[in-house]
C-alpha cells in the first residue's frame, strides 16, 4: 500500500515518541483518533509492516491492535527519523520517584482510641450471643 512520506513520517514520530500505539481495526475510519493526517488504514498497515520486520510487537484484543515498541524498532525509528541518541520513548523514560509519604502515626490514634475499632476486642466482649441458625443465641 502506497503511504505518503508524510503520513509516514508522522505514524513514526508518534510511535517513536509514545513509545506504543493502539489502532482500532476499522479500515473506512478517514482519521486516527491521535495521529494527525494519516487514515486509520494507513496506521494499521503501517505497524502490521513493522511488525513483520520485528521492530513492534502487536497484541489483538476486543477490535484493537495495542503496538509495542521494541528495541530494535527504537533503533530503526532514530535512525529513520534522524533522532540523537539521548532522546528515548515515553515508556522508556524513568518515572520520578513519589515523595516520602509523612508519617501517619498521628493519624492512626484519635485521643487515645484506635482508628479502626473492630478487631479481637469486641468478638471478646460479645462472646457468643445473638446470631441465627444452629448455636445461635443463648
Amino acid at each position: 500500500m502506497f503511504i505518503p512520506k508524510e503520513n509516514r513520517i508522522a505514524v513514526f514520530s508518534y510511535l517513536f515518541k509514545e513509545g506504543v500505539c493502539v489502532v482500532k481495526k476499522d479500515t473506512i475510519s478517514q482519521t486516527h483518533p491521535h495521529i494527525e493526517g494519516p487514515t486509520n488504514l494507513e496506521v494499521l498497515m503501517l505497524m502490521k509492516s513493522l511488525a513483520s520486520r520485528g521492530f513492534v510487537r502487536i497484541t489483538f484484543s476486543w477490535q484493537y491492535n495495542y503496538c509495542y515498541l521494541t528495541d530494535e524498532g527504537i533503533d530503526y525509528l532514530r535512525q529513520y527519523l534522524g533522532l540523537p541518541a539521548e532522546i528515548v520513548p515515553a515508556t522508556h523514560k524513568k518515572q520520578a520517584t513519589r515523595p516520602d509519604m509523612r508519617d501517619r502515626e498521628e493519624d492512626k490514634y484519635d485521643g487515645g482510641r484506635p482508628a479502626f475499632r473492630g478487631g479481637d476486642r469486641d468478638r471478646e466482649s460479645r462472646g457468643r450471643e445473638g446470631g441465627f441458625g444452629r448455636g445461635g443465641g443463648v
